[in-house]
């Protein structure tokens, strides 16, 4: 046998092996490609891709936040906290400086990141998800309104004559912490609903920054205004002319962000306004990789001398390095981007906004009367009540005027299980809620307690209600 067949024979076999040490979800990896202690490390990388990836999981770590926020509210620890909460968070470069306090700067920077994965999410939606074919969408979209119109019009009328501008507080719903509850009841619930579900909260979201953005910000600055649609138009310029690294759209984005800041809009919508100009598409032809690989192989394999060491192989380690910038640049920046940040956002920036604004001090405040303020009343109700109302109610009249048609295997008590699950408003409500009653500490409190308790009762009630509907499905 000649030594070039013999050669061949081993680049084919190692490939083979290769192929399987990649799969990441691969019990083991063969000792010669890779060694057995890399092999659990994958392994390890592996598992906490799977558990930081399971929405229930990122829902009970913001939930325990959350709790923990109002049990430290509840003692001394309240007062160092909240000055805590007040020290600044300084920048500063030569003679220039930038500052604003802790709670601002989660507020307003670290939730703008959490806006960059919700702009992230819609636009993959508006790409290849349910988003992009609108007669499947319209019906979770329309009920997505009703969702909407209802309840603010239910805060409206209970709050008539008084504190009207919180009328934006239930309309939101926590699609993290919604999908998660949802996800508890695993396969029992037909994977229709999901996709309803999630295409409703999303477009609920939509609704909800959009009243952030018109609704809930100061006076404008038109100046600073100005600069930040010179921004945006520089990032669209970006896209245009396919430019695929994310770093000058990260810093444009941290100058659209200063720009609105200043300009007295709302900043976490800089998230949004970035994840919709950063490039969806890949700079590398997916449909002809697998032949460029094909041609790279025998390149790779008349370079490599497996006689020496890895150090002393310039030839074929600088040819394995153009193959991996290559292979990097397969994956669009929009994704890239999303799987950097969805574990940080999920693990680190929601659960310390829920910490930081879930602080909801009791002591001394007069329970009876907290209970009736029309605040809290009409937040609860809007949530309780407005959002199955509006989704459920909207949905019937589209399928009944035949506008519309139920997704196949969905039945309507699990459209009803939805309007429940769509009055957990956590993360939206609250931020509004910190908006509306900036200046008004008490409404400010009636809000969030009402904001509490409604997103775990109506978590709690639409997971035992949508357990007995899924129970015969599951039965089945």
């Amino acid at each position: 046998m000649g030594k070039r067949t013999r050669k061949n024979l081993r680049h084919t076999a190692a490939k083979a092996v290769e192929r399987k040490a990649l799969a990441v979800d691969a019990p083991a990896a063969p000792a010669p490609l890779i060694s057995d202690r890399q092999r659990r490390r994958l392994e390890r990388r592996s598992v906490l891709d799977r558990i930081t990836s399971n929405g229930t999981v990122s829902a009970m770590v913001m939930i325990a936040a959350a709790v923990a926020a109002v049990v430290c509210a509840n003692t001394d620890a309240y007062f160092a906290l909240h000055e805590w909460f007040a020290l600044p968070v300084t920048v500063a470069i030569g003679g220039w400086e930038f500052s604003l306090s802790f709670e601002l700067f989660v507020n307003d920077f670290l939730m703008a990141v959490f806006f960059l994965l919700v702009g992230i999410e819609l636009k993959y939606e508006m790409t290849v998800g349910e988003l992009r074919r609108p007669r499947q969408a319209m019906l979770p979209m329309l009920a997505a309104v009703g969702g909407v119109v209802v309840p603010a019009c239910i805060y409206g009328f209970v709050n008539r004559g008084g504190a009207v501008y919180g009328w934006a507080i239930p309309m939101a719903t926590d699609i993290a912490f919604a999908l998660g509850v949802l996800s508890l009841l695993g396969s029992r619930v037909p994977p229709a609903i999901k996709v309803f579900f999630s295409t409703l909260a999303i477009a609920d979201d939509l609704l909800a920054i959009a009243a952030i953005a018109i609704f809930y910000g100061h006076a404008p600055s038109l100046g600073w205004l100005a600069a930040a649609a010179a921004v945006t138009g520089a990032l669209a310029l970006l896209n245009a002319r396919r430019h695929y690294r994310l770093a000058p759209y990260l810093a444009l984005g941290l100058v659209l962000w200063f720009c609105l800041f200043q300009s007295g809009v709302h900043a976490t919508l800089a998230g949004v306004i970035l994840a919709f100009t950063i490039p969806a598409r890949s700079d590398v032809d997916a449909g002809g990789l697998v032949s460029w690989l094909g041609a790279k192989l025998p390149e790779l394999d008349d370079r490599f001398d497996d006689e020496a060491h890895i150090l002393g192989q310039h030839d074929f380690t600088h040819a394995v390095s153009g193959v991996e910038r290559v292979m990097h640049r397969v994956t669009p920046p929009l994704q890239r981007l999303e799987h950097y940040i969805s574990t940080p956002v999920n693990f680190l920036i929601l659960p310390l906004f829920a910490f930081v604004n879930a602080q909801v001090r009791l002591v001394g405040v007069d329970l009876g009367a907290l209970v009736v303020d029309p605040v809290a009343v009409g937040v609860y109700l809007g949530m309780m009540l407005g959002k199955p109302v509006g989704i459920a109610g909207v949905t019937f009249i589209l399928v009944k005027a035949g506008l519309a048609e139920l997704p196949r295997g969905v039945r309507w008590p699990h459209i009803v299980g939805v309007g429940i699950l769509g009055g957990i408003g956590f993360t939206m409500s609250i931020l509004i809620a910190g908006l509306a009653f900036t200046e008004i500490p008490a409404e400010l409190l009636a809000a969030k307690t009402a904001i509490l308790v409604g997103s775990v009762s109506a978590a709690l009630l639409g997971l035992a209600y949508m357990h007995l509907v899924c129970r015969g499905r599951a039965a089945r």
